[in-house]
């Protein structure tokens, strides 16, 4: 099996921009949400990064035509039954991955990969709601996905290896490069980079240095691109904490447990940018 038409779960800062790099790489997209006011807003936050992508001149006006023209979206599960990959981008949260999880696997077709782009949670356990465990794979894109390069792939205890390799295969269709990362909390990358996030947030809530004063430091320090607090504040302060609570939950230790200033944040709905106050004010 050829990957050529991709079901995207979520209509959110992640799953549109995965419909995006899919449909600007050729392939058809049906994106589903529960939510007509989050598909319309999708698509249009799809199409405007597209028209930034024509104004730099990386892509033609008749290009971005035929990547929106390749999006479709849709309110009905129903509408992924001949989806080659569904890739589920709901928010962080097992039982609600879960539920998407049943709720794809009754409608694909029984040779369709389901990938989920979880950013901590275990893949096998994910992967135990459905009834072919062995097509299921972790397949998690980094923010922005129209500019990140790297997608971490993660198997279940029960992925096969077909599996693994037409879900790299498409990693390379959609131009990113594809780490192969053991099923364990977080992972790799987020394994290291949310607990440096959540120490910055205890460097803070310590009187240490300033927020400013922090992500100037590793900027400049360590050459960060961006410091973590802005990163965080990019991120979305409730997402760090529910990983970092599952950090905390799947290893036992308190290394893991989250500043409670990015508790405290997230229960003031201080979210970040999504929210329009941080760490800094947007």
């Amino acid at each position: 099996m050829t990957i050529q038409q991709v079901g995207v779960i979520g209509a959110g800062t992640m799953g549109n921009g995965i419909a995006q790099v899919c449909a600007a790489a050729g392939l058809s997209v049906i994106m589903v949400d529960i939510s007509a006011e989050a598909l319309d807003k999708a698509t249009d936050t799809i199409a405007s990064s597209l028209d930034r992508l024509v104004r730099k001149e990386r892509l033609s006006a008749s290009e971005m035509e035929e990547a929106l023209a390749r999006v479709r979206t849709s309110t009905e599960m129903a509408d992924l039954a001949h989806a080659d990959l569904v890739i589920e981008a709901a928010t962080e949260v097992l039982h609600i991955k879960e539920t998407i999880i049943r709720q794809i696997d009754a409608v694909v077709r029984s040779d369709a990969i389901i990938a989920t782009n979880t950013s901590s949670i275990s893949i096998t356990r994910i992967a135990s709601v459905s009834s072919r465990p062995e097509r299921c794979i972790g397949m998690h894109f980094f923010n922005p996905v129209p500019v990140m390069l790297l997608v971490e792939l993660i198997d279940g205890l029960q992925t096969d290896d077909s599996t693994h390799d037409k879900a790299s295969e498409f990693v390379s269709r959609i131009n990113k490069t594809a780490v192969s990362v053991r099923n364990s909390p977080g992972f790799a990358v987020n394994r290291i980079l949310v607990p440096m996030i959540n120490e910055a947030i205890f460097v803070l809530q310590e009187g240490i240095a300033s927020a400013e004063d922090i992500d100037s430091g590793m900027r400049l320090g360590c050459n960060h691109p961006i410091g973590p607090l802005a990163l965080a504040d990019l991120i979305g302060l409730d997402t760090l904490l529910q990983v970092m609570e599952v950090f905390h939950t799947g290893f036992a230790d308190s290394k893991y447990r989250p500043a409670p200033l990015l508790r405290e944040m997230v229960e003031a709905r201080y979210l970040g940018r999504k929210s329009g106050r941080g760490f800094y004010s947007y």
